[in-house]
């Protein structure tokens, strides 16, 4: 079936209802690569089965494991103890979080893997990660550009390392510690700012010991090499990064009141739930309960009239993926809303800074762009505009929810790469209610 060129979204219906969370994409990626490290058997549980993940599944698939589909959301993964070395080119496409961690994860063990990706994601950095695995005893030959995909792991033969984040990055935290699994030795992540910890509880579930300890300054990780991962049963709540949006239309659209169920609330991942309340949003929390080692709970969002704030800085590395949607909403609100600190936004997918500027520019709304964040004056927003999504799934689907609170209709273009995150966001939207239709 070919996909849409545009999708366009229009204001003038209440959202109304009650939808599940798709499951949390960092989580799902995680399971997909320790169930296929682990010995044995993994069943997994609301797995994401968007394009990055199910990417990262057939990565898996061609270092060894064994993957089967048992249902909707629903998998099984065979691992070996191990990588293999591949037979053809690991694609990841535009799974930036899955090619870092697989690169992590294969650096351990004796083999040769070529990764790749789409256009998007050869122009993301991965210096980031590999500069580090470098630094273990990993090899990379890059065909290009050092630093840019694609690139030829050389793996096996490691030593652990100490290593102090200067930005906070779950992913190259997480490359290490993947990396440290098979390294000699203790290797150590010193955290000024903690970045998410699903590596670390989803370690310890498959049998690894992590520590991790408070040193009064920041978070030091400690994680010894040679030990051996166990499949395991892996739960994995709904993504609060993919609960954002419709959530964000039930804050905008008058008259809404919109429920998302089963919302992962690792207090790391809520940074846009907070920034919102501060913002006077309408937000309560229902059925707080435990799901794969976190806490989730049912979020419901009712139209309320936001005021601008002051971002923290130190709440980037809580909600760096929800920016995009966090100024969408920003446009209505009343006054400047500040987002400052987010340089890490310029090499996503896109320059999520320069795109959502563009946008909501194009959209009548009044930004300063800065080097490292933008500063968003809310009121009514125009609307009218068709804006370019630079093939971001993020940036398509905030100006979307833009659209249904803007005077006239919002149209994006590259529509379908909503679905490396999001399968099925449309249909959601449509069934709370939302005037969202294909073409211009």
């Amino acid at each position: 079936m070919a996909q849409p060129t545009h999708l366009t979204a229009r204001s003038g219906r209440v959202l109304q209802g009650t939808v599940h969370a798709p499951g949390d994409k960092s989580m799902s990626h995680r399971a997909f690569i320790l169930g296929a490290m682990a010995h044995g058997i993994t069943e997994i549980e609301g797995l994401l089965e968007g394009d990055d993940v199910l990417a990262t599944g057939r990565a898996v698939e061609a270092f060894g494991a064994l993957t089967e589909r048992l249902g909707p959301g629903r998998w099984r993964v065979t691992g070996q103890g191990g990588f293999q070395s591949p037979e053809g080119i690991i694609d990841c496409g535009n799974a930036g979080t899955g090619v870092r961690l697989l690169m992590g994860a294969a650096a351990g063990y004796g083999i040769s893997a070529t990764f790749d990706g789409d256009a998007s994601l050869r122009k993301r950095p991965m210096g980031r990660v590999t500069d580090h695995l470098e630094r273990m005893g990993a090899r990379f030959d890059w065909s290009g550009d050092r630093g840019l995909l694609p690139a030829i792991l050389t793996g096996g033969d490691l030593a652990a390392i100490d290593h102090v984040q200067t930005v906070a990055s779950a992913q190259v935290k997480s490359a290490i510690l993947l990396a440290g699994l098979n390294a000699t030795g203790t290797t150590t992540v010193e955290e000024p700012e903690k970045s998410r910890d699903h590596t670390e509880r989803m370690l310890r579930a498959f049998g690894a010991e992590v520590q991790v300890v408070d040193s009064g300054e920041g978070w030091i990780i400690r994680l010894v090499g040679g030990q051996p991962l166990t499949g395991t049963a892996v739960s994995v709540p709904g993504d609060p990064s993919s609960a954002a949006f419709p959530l964000a239309a039930g804050l905008i659209v008058p008259g809404s009141e919109v429920t998302v169920e089963g919302v992962m609330l690792n207090p790391l991942r809520t940074g846009l739930f907070d920034t919102w309340i501060e913002m006077g949003a309408d937000l309560t929390i229902a059925n707080r309960r435990q799901s794969g080692g976190e806490d989730v709970g049912d979020i419901t969002a009712r139209h309320s009239k936001l005021r601008g704030i002051v971002v923290p800085e130190t709440r980037a590395a809580s909600m760096i993926d929800e920016y995009p949607i966090l100024a969408a909403t920003a446009a209505f609100a009343e006054g400047v809303t500040v987002m400052r600190g987010i340089g890490e936004m310029r090499v996503k997918e896109s320059d999520r800074i320069a795109l959502m500027v563009a946008g909501l520019r194009a959209c009548g709304v009044a930004v300063e762009e800065e080097p490292d964040g933008f500063l968003v004056t809310g009121g009514t927003v125009p609307g009218g505009a068709t804006v370019r999504t630079a093939h971001d799934h993020r940036i398509a689907m905030s100006h979307l929810v833009l659209g249904l609170a803007a005077e006239r209709a919002v149209t994006v273009d590259e529509p379908g790469m909503i679905a490396t995150s999001f399968p099925g966001f449309v249909e959601m939207m449509r069934g709370l209610g939302a005037h969202v239709a294909e073409g211009v």
